[in-house]
C-alpha cells in the first residue's frame, strides 16, 4: 500500500524541464502578463471616457457625446483586439504553468475582471441616462409643435406678400 502511494507522488511531481522549455515558459508568463497589463490600462481609460461620457449627456452638448461616442468605439475596438490575443495565450499559459504560479497574474485577472464589471456598470448607466435625455428632448419638440404662439407666428409670416421684384432706377 506504501508503495502504491510512493508512485502516484512520483507521477505527480513535475518532471524535470530543459532550459529552452523553461525560457518559453517565461516568455510565456511575460507576454500574457504584458498583454493583461495593456487590457488593463484599456480598460481604464475606457472608464475614464465612459465618466466624462456621463457628464456630456448631462450637459446635453451633441458635438461633444458625438466625438465621445466615437473614441469609446475606438477603445471597444481596442479590447475586443487585444482579448482575442489574450484568450489563446491563456490557454497556452494555462498549458505552461500548471501548479500555481508565484507571479501576479491571477491578481492581474481579478484587478481585469473588476475593471470589466465597473465598466458595464458605467455603461448600462450611461445608457440609462442617455435613454431618459433623449425622452426629455422628445417631450420639448413635441411642446414646441403643440405651441400656439409658434404656429400663430408661422403662419402670419406665411400668408404675408412679399414683394419679388425691386426697382434700383428709381
Amino acid at each position: 500500500m506504501a508503495a502504491a502511494k510512493t508512485n502516484t507522488q512520483v507521477n505527480t511531481a513535475p518532471a524535470a524541464i530543459s532550459a529552452e522549455e523553461l525560457a518559453q515558459r517565461v516568455a510565456i508568463v511575460r507576454r500574457f502578463r504584458e498583454l493583461l497589463i495593456q487590457q488593463r490600462e484599456r480598460f481604464h481609460n475606457y472608464l475614464a471616457v465612459l465618466e466624462k461620457q456621463q457628464t456630456i449627456i448631462k450637459t446635453g452638448s451633441a458635438e461633444e457625446l458625438l466625438a465621445q461616442v466615437e473614441l469609446e468605439e475606438q477603445i471597444v475596438a481596442d479590447i475586443f483586439s487585444i482579448q482575442k490575443v489574450i484568450d489563446p495565450l491563456e490557454g497556452m499559459y494555462r498549458t505552461a504553468v500548471p501548479f500555481a504560479p508565484a507571479d501576479d497574474v491571477p491578481a492581474l485577472k481579478v484587478a481585469l475582471e473588476n475593471l470589466k464589471t465597473r465598466a458595464i456598470s458605467q455603461f448600462a448607466y450611461n445608457k440609462d441616462l442617455l435613454s431618459s435625455r433623449m425622452a426629455e428632448l422628445r417631450t420639448e419638440i413635441t411642446e414646441l409643435k403643440n405651441n400656439p404662439f409658434v404656429g400663430a407666428t408661422r403662419s402670419l409670416y406665411q400668408n404675408s406678400v412679399t414683394a419679388s421684384l425691386v426697382d434700383i432706377e428709381g
